[in-house]
């Protein structure tokens, strides 16, 4: 099954509360945490719900098998910093990145 990774990127001030909630959901309670989560219909929904705070792509194999156990992971600020915390990819860091997101991973490690 494919597996996808939402990364929180921007925090808590300013939110809806529907997207707080959603975000809850998906483990994100935090800036700079990572959700390893299956490609489902509902799940896919939540994140475009949340699209304005979180990074998201589908997660290489090699991470997968880092983050294995793991459902949330904690990271560090981006190496490098990041480009724009309210512009979409490619000219930001929010929205879907694809396969970049592991890219994005490996400089929050």
């Amino acid at each position: 099954m494919d597996m996808l990774a939402v990364v929180r990127i921007r925090g808590k001030p300013g939110t809806r509360k529907e997207i707080a909630d959603t975000l809850r959901l998906l483990g994100l309670k935090e800036m700079n945490n990572l959700a390893i989560l299956p490609r489902t219909e509902s799940i896919l929904g939540m994140i475009k719900k949340t699209e304005s705070k979180v990074a998201w792509g589908e997660l290489s194999e090699e991470l997968i098998e880092r983050f294995k156990d793991k459902r949330t992971v904690r990271l560090k600020p981006p190496k490098g910093g990041l480009k724009s915390v309210r512009r979409f990819y490619p000219k930001g860091d929010l929205g879907y990145r694809g396969k970049e997101i592991n890219e994005l991973i490996k400089k929050m490690i």
